[in-house]
């Protein structure tokens, strides 16, 4: 049995250490905001934060992660007055939406390290998230903004 927390919640899960961050979630917790894109960590549409770090949860093993916080989507506190979420509802982030919890996921950790990102930092840090539909000069405003309404909030 391996024990992680994921949002909050301590699970034991009956599965091989190698078995992937990403199927544990979807497939053994019923977790789904993080999607398959690649299966090797390019995309960046499976992101989860582990211990408030963002990363790749299609290449993160689940005996790696043990004992460890894993945060999703879903376990984003606050979630209506998350200054992201409403950033990337103002600016009509999303067009097909596939790769959105993995950009949300991401655009979070970089706000947390970087309170007013340039562009040239958020296009730096973003770059390994993949959006089919190229919405990347929405998620860039979007970024801003969250990070405008983060400093108005201090």
């Amino acid at each position: 049995m391996i024990e992680l927390t994921v949002n909050g919640t301590r699970h034991r899960v009956d599965v091989v250490p190698e078995m992937p961050l990403l199927w544990v979630l979807r497939d053994e917790l019923g977790i789904t905001s993080a999607k398959y894109g690649c299966g090797v960590a390019q995309c960046g549409a499976c992101t989860v934060h582990i211990d408030g770090k963002a990363v790749r949860s299609c290449q993160s093993h689940i005996g790696e992660v043990a004992g460890k916080s894993v945060v999703t989507l879903e376990g984003l506190g606050n979630k209506d007055q998350h200054p992201v979420l409403q950033a990337w509802i103002e600016h009509q982030v999303p067009q097909c939406g596939y790769c959105q919890t993995g950009q949300i996921m991401q655009a979070i950790s970089l706000l947390t390290k970087i309170s007013k990102p340039t562009d040239e930092q958020i296009n730096q840090v973003m770059s390994g998230n993949l959006c089919r539909c190229g919405t990347y000069p929405r998620i860039r405003a979007a970024i801003h903004a969250a990070a405008a309404k983060k400093m108005a909030e201090k």
